[in-house]
């Protein structure tokens, strides 16, 4: 089995709601790193030295190959990522070889015969 990594910077107010979407389409899980910054084309805005930029979290799925485009697409539908410059961004990675899963590999089979 084949598997890609997500990588989500979201707003904090909308991880909750990219969480539930990417389990809608498929994902069994994700680690999230809070209170991440960045900073993007334009440059912060500060008032008295102190940032206006919302936290972002940091989202971090590990997906079977078939169903990673499927989800990074709810992830940026949801997040807005498209539509509302500066909300975050999604990419996904190839992994090389990932340990630990083989309790999830049977369920993921079941998914992913269901989807093709």
């Amino acid at each position: 089995m084949r598997f890609k990594l997500l990588i989500a910077f979201v707003e904090d107010s909308k991880t909750d709601a990219v969480m539930k979407a990417a389990r809608l389409a498929g994902a069994t899980g994700a680690t999230i790193i809070n209170n991440a910054r960045g900073e993007g084309v334009k440059t912060k805005r500060t008032f008295l030295g102190l940032s206006l930029e919302t936290q972002r979290d940091v989202l971090l799925f590990l997906v079977e190959q078939n169903l990673s485009r499927k989800i990074l697409e709810e992830v940026a539908m949801v997040g807005e990522f498209d539509s509302s410059p500066g909300t975050g961004i999604v990419f996904q990675l190839d992994v090389e070889d990932a340990l630990g899963v083989s309790h999830q590999i049977k369920e993921l089979a079941e998914k992913v015969e269901g989807e093709i």
